[in-house]
């Protein structure tokens, strides 16, 4: 398994210094010991779809971009050509994964009832993005995440009864497993057959920090009460053989540190 890290949340604080944004964020997870990285699709506007200079700072630090990320919108058929135009940009930097989330809202209430027009709409362009990524080399996951339409068991089982399991994967993340009600080892071990992609958080089990925005909750891996041991055994025992990628939405402190304190962790309780 590769380790890799998000990189997404160094690029949201100054809109005119993404390209140094991005660098500073290669040059901290090289300098951690990551393996490889991810970041969400926008990147190639920030670059103005130059490839090739994303593709000299990966080797320059000696990283491989593992991932884009896809955000669903309303229009499917402009994430679908988003999806086109994001795969060329993927073959020329040599990322494999294309992750994809459904449309989050962030009003209330956070947890709705399962609406299965809406998760039939989003397997039917999963499965055509899927077909799109299988046909040009690369892999398409989907992300359930808290507060979209694909978030718990129930739902995401339905999607996933919805989809190809030849071209659309999943791409599970521990902390909003855990958030969703599931302990995340025995939800890893039930999936692992349809995961293709892993993010890594930990979660704070205490209800009452920020009920309004749960994901406040998410910490550095090690800080909160999620079974990483578990998932790990988890996925090896699948024969899972590909990215653990490590995000955090929120920093305690900086960046770095969050990526210090999960590496470290990964280190010294999984010996990654």
């Amino acid at each position: 398994m590769k380790i890799g890290y998000t990189g997404w949340t160094w690029l949201i604080n100054h809109e005119d210094n993404y390209k140094w944004e991005f660098e500073q964020f290669l040059k901290e997870a090289a300098d951690l010991g990551y393996e490889v990285v991810e970041n969400f699709a926008f990147i190639t506007r920030y670059f103005a779809d130059d490839a090739g200079e994303v593709k000299g700072l990966l080797d320059k630090y000696g990283l491989q971009m593992a991932n884009l990320y896809l955000h669903f919108s309303e229009d499917p058929e402009a994430d679908y050509q988003n999806a086109v135009h994001y795969v060329d940009f993927m073959k020329k930097i040599g990322a494999k994964y294309m992750n994809m989330q459904a449309v989050m809202w962030r009003d209330a209430p956070n947890d709705r009832p399962t609406d299965p027009a809406k998760i039939r709409a989003y397997a039917v362009l999963s499965n055509r993005i899927g077909r799109l990524l299988r046909d040009n080399g690369c892999v398409a996951c989907f992300h359930p995440h808290a507060n979209t339409a694909v978030f718990t068991e129930e739902q995401i089982d339905r999607f996933l009864q919805l989809t190809d399991p030849e071209t659309v994967f999943l791409c599970p993340d521990t902390a909003h497993i855990t958030l969703a009600g599931m302990e995340a080892a025995s939800a890893f071990a039930k999936y692992a057959s349809r995961i293709g992609y892993v993010h890594l958080k930990d979660v704070d089990p205490d209800v009452t920090v920020s009920p309004e925005w749960p994901m406040n909750r998410f910490l550095p891996l090690g800080q909160g009460t999620v079974d990483f041991k578990g998932v790990y055994k988890a996925l090896k025992n699948a024969g899972y053989e590909g990215v653990l990628c490590v995000e955090l939405d929120k920093q305690p402190v900086c960046n770095y540190r969050s990526a210090q304190i999960s590496r470290e962790y990964l280190h010294n309780a999984l010996g990654l």
